[in-house]
């Protein structure tokens, strides 16, 4: 029993060497003492917020890797102990430590997927429905449902930033909301395109299945980004009454914000917070994070390059589909990873689609 287990801590020694060669530790010290020594001579409030995001970075996986190593070295010295003296109730011991350094290198593999510029921000999610009718935007509200009990499951804040009601006020047109978390949106990301249900529908007195679709738009949540600069003068502001979700407040005061980048005709609106120009603060963000978005996919050099355009939500552009009759199903069609848990898939239980396609 010990002899296999000296086979696994082995194994584990090449796994920690091929992830030190992903990490690029030398050069990884160097960029820190680079973004420190320029940290300590400038102002705080002239730091760029991308570097601020990088050293945060880089500290996080610096600090879990020279950790991994510390707890690596004394399994190691654990195992010889053992070994040595033969004693094979310590096994149990080994064990443990042992599993909690492979979540550690998994946890560190994770962070390794996220190098995008923006990856380690806030989301905001925008979900559409599309071809369907009712049906469509009952389909938005189930995956808005989902998306909001999958941040529940990372800890991430959820709130909803502006809502349009449906057909009659029980299902949803379209809906924006804000996912507050470390990597939120380097995880998210995954998730944009088309998303297409077939079921039995609810609605159908003659229960027939119907096919539904809804679009998932996800941006990084950012503040004000160098690379996009955005003049007031092509921005339309419009003001009306909020509605759908909120409280006392709702439809009392024109305090609710649409704007219009009139240039790459991009529309956000703001409705949550209770006073105009909270809410036209929060809209700016959602503009800046719609045009870095579109920038960062697109590679544009100026946002007198940049289109709106989404494509249409319907047949032949979904990324997913989630079948519920006459078989269970939800399969992405990027990575063909499936799974016939529909249940837990609705219930926020998303990783496995998005880890098999941030790994693609």
């Amino acid at each position: 029993m010990l002899s296999d287990f000296k086979i696994k801590v082995e194994a584990l020694d090449k796994e920690i060497k091929q992830v030190a060669e992903l990490l690029k530790v030398p050069g990884m010290k160097d960029r820190m003492y680079y973004l420190e020594t320029k940290f300590t001579n400038t102002l705080w409030k002239e730091i760029p917020e991308d570097e601020v995001r990088e050293y945060s970075r880089l500290k996080k996986r610096y600090d879990l890797w020279f950790s991994i190593l510390d707890m690596y070295d004394d399994l190691h010295c654990l195992m010889q102990w053992i070994l040595e003296e033969k004693d094979e109730d310590s096994i149990k011991d080994l064990e443990m430590d042992y599993d909690y350094i492979v979540e550690e290198i998994q946890k560190l593999k994770l962070e390794l997927m996220f190098n995008g510029k923006y990856d380690s921000c806030s989301a905001i999610l925008n979900i559409h429905s599309g071809a369907g009718g009712k049906e469509a935007q009952d389909w938005t509200r189930m995956l808005l449902q989902m998306y909001a009990s999958w941040a529940g499951k990372h800890d991430f804040g959820f709130e909803i930033l502006d809502w349009q009601d449906g057909e009659d006020g029980s299902v949803v047109k379209s809906v924006s909301v804000e996912i507050k978390g470390e990597n939120a949106y380097g995880l998210l990301n995954a998730e944009n395109g088309v998303h297409r249900l077939v079921r039995v529908s609810p609605f159908d007195s003659q229960n027939r299945r119907h096919t539904s679709f809804a679009a998932v738009e996800v941006m990084p949540e950012v503040e004000l980004d160098a690379s996009v600069e955005i003049d007031m003068k092509d921005v339309r502001v419009d003001t009306f009454r909020s509605s759908g979700k909120g409280g006392q407040h709702v439809n009392k005061t024109e305090s609710a914000v649409r704007l219009t980048h009139i240039p790459s005709g991009v529309v956000v609106a703001c409705q949550q917070e209770r006073s105009q120009h909270q809410n036209k603060e929060k809209a700016m963000k959602m503009l800046i994070a719609k045009l870095v978005a579109i920038k960062e996919k697109e590679n544009y050099d100026s946002l007198s390059e940049i289109q709106g355009d989404k494509g249409k939500i319907e047949w032949g552009n979904q990324i997913r589909s989630y079948v519920f009759m006459p078989y269970q199903m939800v399969k992405d069609h990027r990575t063909n990873h499936q799974t016939s848990n529909i249940n837990a898939v609705m219930g926020g239980d998303i990783d496995e689609f998005i880890f098999k396609s941030l790994a693609e």
